[in-house]
């Protein structure tokens, strides 16, 4: 009789155990438990929640809207524009592209004199003797700090404070009855320069002032006319293109 009861003790014992066991593998691990558990009332209730909104979207949606690439970005300000466009004007001329590479040359409808009328007096011309070369451009001499203006509307492909002998130099890119034509303007005052590479500029619009920088004898402008790369000259184009 003891060692039946004993034996019927050490059942129970054990019985208990195992229930304790389960109980506590079912709240540990609810994501096991083929009743649901906490996992699936929370994924149920977040489905419920989305299913009833008026426009409705789901937690993925959410996510992948604040990661959106910034890849799509795109330059919407004045600001943003001008820096984009410097930007990749700088890096075309740095790996010896045109700058019509980067951007868009705009059309030159007027040109005119780059210094203003009682300003300037002509000395040097294209063709005089240089050491080693001809004179590429024409020299308009004035006073150090008299105003240049840009000859036509167009785009900045050079803009420094040191080119070669030209010293202070802009040089400015267009196209005129479907060529292609830079104008270059030169011995600019140092500091003077009030436009950039990628800037783009009307005909008329101050860029700088008149100086004496590089190799030159004197203040005066140098300004020089490109047309498809070949250099003119710069007073007999002047004199038929001027409005």
């Amino acid at each position: 009789m003891r060692r039946e009861k004993r034996q019927w003790a050490k059942a129970k014992a054990l019985g208990a155990t195992l229930a304790i066991g389960v109980l506590i593998t079912g709240a540990a691990l609810p994501a096991l438990n083929p009743a649901g558990g906490p996992a699936a009332a929370a994924s149920a209730a977040v489905s419920t929640t989305a299913d009833g909104a008026s426009q409705s979207y789901t937690a993925k949606d959410e996510i992948r809207a604040e990661i959106a690439p910034r890849g799509s970005f795109s330059a919407t300000t004045p600001e943003e524009i001008k820096e984009t466009r410097s930007r990749a004007a700088a890096a075309a001329i740095a790996a010896g592209m045109p700058l019509g590479s980067a951007m868009d040359i705009p059309l030159a409808s007027r040109i005119v004199m780059p210094m203003a009328d009682g300003t300037y007096s002509f000395t040097d011309g294209f063709g005089a003797s240089r050491p080693g070369r001809s004179h590429l451009g024409q020299d308009f001499a004035a006073p150090v700090g008299t105003p240049i203006n840009a000859a036509m509307k167009g785009c900045v492909s050079r803009s420094t404070e040191s080119y070669q002998g030209y010293g202070v130099t802009i040089q400015i890119e267009s196209i005129v009855d479907g060529q292609a034509v830079s104008t270059v303007y030169s011995h600019m005052t140092y500091g003077s320069r009030a436009v950039e590479v990628g800037d783009c500029v009307e005909e008329g619009q101050y860029i700088g002032d008149v100086g004496s920088t590089g190799y030159v004898f004197g203040s005066c402008l140098h300004f020089e006319v490109h047309i498809n790369t070949v250099a003119v000259d710069p007073l007999p184009w002047l004199k038929k293109n001027v409005s």
